[in-house]
């Protein structure tokens, strides 16, 4: 069972590397670089989009109501989400040390780079400034849980979940009480596929 799961494993850890290889295949296909966090496009890719973008009137315009009407409530998620990025920061940069986690880099989950599209107007960029930072956050912090889980409590759920973390799959099997005493401490501790 544990060279199944090991071998799947692999496979999904192949598919990510397909995965980015087909990502910067795409930036090729649509004339674009990132230098450092900046993204790059050709002169005339940048013409094209501002072309294709919408005023702002003509937006608002066509809105329908129901997303204008619901756009202050989903906009109130930022005030929690703000605080959960703080907090969560303060844990892990306080907490991880002492247990000896490696720190998650936050840059690596929030990301925030839609505004560089010029076919977007002011409207659609801050929601996607929006959107790009909240979901970030909640990778974010999946990551510094899922790395906190796996010192406190590495075992397994019975039933199944609908999305695990990346360090889930190392954890000991639900009932399987012998691995998880005999490996807590190393299992705790397994994080040099991070270094």
């Amino acid at each position: 069972m544990a060279n199944r799961l090991e071998a799947l494993l692999n496979e999904i850890k192949a598919l990510e590397k397909e995965l980015i290889n087909e990502i910067e295949n795409k930036k090729k296909e649509y004339s674009y670089d990132v230098i450092k966090r900046a993204i790059l496009f050709k002169e005339e890719v940048v013409s094209r989009h501002r072309e294709q973008t919408t005023r702002i009137r003509d937006y608002l315009r066509h809105a329908r109501l129901r997303n204008i009407a619901t756009a202050p409530i989903i906009w109130l998620n930022l005030f929690p989400a703000l605080l959960m990025d703080l907090v969560v920061t303060i844990f892990q940069f306080s907490c991880f040390p002492v247990y000896g986690i490696p720190k998650v880099k936050r840059s690596d989950y929030i990301v925030i780079d839609r505004h560089y599209l010029q076919y977007l107007n002011l409207i659609e960029k801050i929601n996607c400034v929006y959107c790009g930072y909240f979901n970030g956050v909640i990778a974010y912090v999946q990551e510094v849980a899922g790395r906190t889980e796996q010192y406190w409590c590495p075992i397994k759920h019975a039933r199944n979940l609908k999305t695990m973390h990346n360090r889930y799959s190392q954890f000991s099997e639900f009932g399987d009480s012998e691995h998880f005493h005999k490996n807590f401490k190393k299992l705790r501790n397994k994080f040099d596929d991070l270094k």
